[in-house]
């Protein structure tokens, strides 16, 4: 199976289009906690190396390639929209202000962006393209989707400390059965989701 790779950023750098960042969200389908997105410029001259679409790696070689990732690449950015914001705006609009928020929080300015999926979001600070499954096929791309999910999960890690019975350090917000449950028992906290069933009615 093909793993991504820097081709598409090297393409870009010949024609003296850089920096290029590859950015990408994590937490688009969970019931609870922010969503979550990265944006990552790598070192053409230092690429981390086993680079992958985050939901194919273990989580063990994820945290693993993320330090790689924080060591190597030149520079790195995370942001968030917050389930209250999801709520307020949805969540394909919540995504793409964390994506422009990860854009604007980068240390260098990029000249352009990859984007994962078919969505890039307007009032980028940038140029930019998306790229769908981008994160299987684009090296930059892969970084930021494996930042982004470690970066999540550990966050759901920590709210999982503040409301322990809802397991969030097990499942990362997402509707399982043990999540499902609890949510049943003990009602939402402030990290729920309730535009998202199944607090909402119809």
């Amino acid at each position: 199976m093909a793993k991504p790779d820097f081709s598409v950023e090297r393409k870009l750098l010949k024609a003296g289009v850089w920096p290029v960042a590859g950015v990408d969200e994590a937490g688009r389908g969970p019931l609870a906690g922010p969503v979550a997105a990265a944006a990552v410029i790598l070192d053409p001259l230092n690429l981390p190396r086993g680079l992958n679409d985050s939901k194919l790696l273990p989580p063990p070689t994820r945290e693993r390639l993320y330090e790689e990732i924080l060591k190597r690449a030149l520079c790195v950015s995370v942001a968030f929209a917050s389930a209250a914001e999801i709520d307020a705006i949805n969540i394909r609009q919540a995504t793409l202000e964390a994506m422009r928020r990860a854009l604007r929080a980068l240390a260098a300015a990029p000249c352009y962006v990859l984007f994962d999926g078919n969505d890039a979001p307007a009032g980028a600070p940038c140029p930019g393209e998306a790229i769908v499954k981008g994160d299987g096929a684009v090296l930059s791309i892969a970084a930021a989707s494996i930042v982004a999910k470690v970066t999540r999960d550990r966050l759901m890690t920590r709210l999982c400390a503040v409301h322990p019975v809802y397991g969030f350090s097990q499942h990362a917000g997402y509707g399982t059965p043990r999540h499902l449950a609890a949510i049943e028992e003990h009602g939402p906290c402030p990290y729920h989701r309730l535009s998202f069933r199944p607090f909402r009615i119809g």
